[in-house]
C-alpha cells in the first residue's frame, strides 16, 4: 500500500516538474516562480522537509533532473528563458549542525545555445559518462559532455541534432550497451496533424554521429512526456508515451540485412497498449526500476499504475487521486488491449509520480 502525503511547497506559482534522486530520499521541484526547491525525507516520520531553495532562471523552470550520484549531487534545469543550467551541491565552509545550512547549491554552467524555450533536459545513463541531452522548441536536440567530472564548469557541445519539429521532451534508453548502441527518443508537441511526433535516434560509433532510425507512425498527437523502460532481459525496448492518451510501444530490433552498410539498427515499432482510462490529456509517465510497472498522470487528477501480463496485455492495477486517496478499480473499465486479462500482481519497486495537469497547483502529493 502507498501512504500519501501532501506537501505545502511554498512555491508562488505552478509546479511544472518533480524529480526524485537515485535513492528516492531526495526530491527536487521547479515552478513558474523561477525557483527550484530541494526536499529530503525524514525516514522516521516519512515527512518531507525543504532543505534548499533558490532562483534558478529568469523565466518559468520547466524541468529538473538529477545526475547519477556517482558524479556527486548534481542537478540540471531548463527554462523558458532559453537556457539550461547545471547545479552542484557543495558543503559550506563552517556550516552549522543543521543539514540545510551546511550545504548550498552552486551554478556550475549555463548552456545558452538554444534560440527558444528549452523544454526538457536529461542526464545520460552513467555508463556513458557525464552527458546531458537538452531539447528545445527550436527543433534541436543538443548533447553536452563534461570531460572532467571534477570540473563541472566545463561543458562542451558534442552533437546538435536537427529534429525539424518543435521538441517537447526527451528520454535516454537506460539499457547497458552490451548489445545496443546509445539511443534517445524525442517527442514533439507540433500541432501539425498526421505527422509522427516521436523520433528514435541511435549513436553510430563508426560515423560519430546520431542517426534517426525510426519515426513512430502510430503517434501523431502532440507528445507531453515519454520514457524508456529499464531492460532487464527483454529482447526489445519498451517506450511509454504521454499524449492525448497513454501509449506503450515495443521497439523490436529487426534482423540485420546484408545491405545495411550504415551500421544503424533497424527497429520494428509495435503498439502494445493504448490506454484511454484517464479520459483526458496524459502529462507524465515514469517506469519502476525493473521496467515492469508504468505510472501515468493526467488532467483527470489521477495517477494510474499499469502492468502487463505474460501475454503482453496491459491493465490498470491501481488508481490514486491527486489528493492522495486511493480509488477502487472498476474491473470493467480497461483498455481494449487488455480485455479478458487476469489481474497481475504488482512487482518491483516504484517511487511515485505527482498527479499533474499542465500545471494546476503549487501543492504537491507524494506516495511512499
Amino acid at each position: 500500500m502507498f501512504v500519501a502525503r501532501s506537501i505545502k511547497t511554498d512555491h508562488k506559482d505552478l509546479i511544472h516538474d518533480v524529480a526524485y534522486d537515485f535513492y528516492g530520499t531526495r526530491m527536487a521541484t521547479c515552478s513558474s516562480d523561477q525557483t527550484v526547491r530541494i526536499w529530503e525525507i525524514e525516514t522516521s516520520s516519512g515527512m518531507w522537509h525543504c532543505t534548499s531553495s533558490w532562483k534558478a532562471h529568469s523565466g518559468s523552470v520547466w524541468k529538473v533532473t538529477w545526475a547519477n550520484p556517482e558524479f556527486g549531487q548534481v542537478l540540471a534545469t531548463c527554462s523558458f528563458d532559453r537556457t539550461a543550467a547545471v547545479w552542484e551541491e557543495v558543503v559550506s565552509e563552517g556550516g552549522g549542525g543543521d543539514r540545510g545550512s551546511a550545504t548550498h547549491w552552486v551554478k556550475r554552467t549555463m548552456l545558452v545555445d538554444s534560440r527558444t524555450s528549452v523544454t526538457d533536459v536529461k542526464f545520460a545513463p552513467k555508463h556513458l559518462g557525464l552527458m546531458l541531452a537538452v531539447c528545445s522548441a527550436d527543433g534541436f536536440v543538443r548533447i553536452y559532455e563534461a570531460p572532467d567530472v571534477m570540473a563541472l564548469n566545463q561543458w562542451s557541445l558534442q552533437h546538435e541534432i536537427s529534429v525539424k519539429l518543435s521538441c517537447s521532451c526527451i528520454t535516454w534508453n537506460p539499457t547497458y550497451p552490451r548489445h545496443y548502441a546509445p539511443m534517445i527518443a524525442v517527442g514533439s508537441d507540433d500541432p501539425t496533424p498526421d505527422t509522427p511526433k516521436v523520433m528514435i535516434y541511435e549513436f553510430n560509433d563508426n560515423l560519430r554521429r546520431w542517426n534517426k532510425i525510426e519515426s513512430l507512425q502510430d503517434v501523431t498527437e502532440p507528445v507531453n512526456d515519454l520514457a524508456f523502460a529499464p531492460n532487464l532481459g527483454r529482447s526489445h525496448h519498451m517506450l511509454g508515451i504521454a499524449t492525448r492518451d497513454l501509449k506503450i510501444i515495443a521497439l523490436e530490433p529487426a534482423k540485420e540485412s546484408d545491405d545495411n552498410m550504415s551500421g544503424s539498427t533497424k527497429l520494428k515499432a509495435r503498439t502494445v497498449a493504448h490506454c484511454v482510462e484517464h479520459g483526458s490529456t496524459v502529462w507524465r509517465v515514469a517506469w519502476n526500476v525493473t521496467g515492469t510497472i508504468l505510472a501515468s498522470s493526467g488532467d483527470d487528477g489521477r495517477v494510474r499504475l499499469w502492468k502487463g501480463n505474460y501475454m503482453g496485455n496491459w491493465k490498470c492495477i491501481s488508481t490514486m487521486k491527486g489528493d492522495g486517496t486511493h480509488v477502487s478499480l472498476d474491473h470493467g473499465a480497461m483498455s481494449g488491449t487488455t480485455h479478458g486479462a487476469n489481474s497481475p500482481t504488482a512487482g518491483g519497486t516504484y517511487s511515485g509520480v505527482s498527479a499533474r495537469g499542465k500545471g494546476t497547483s503549487n501543492q504537491l502529493n507524494v506516495w511512499n
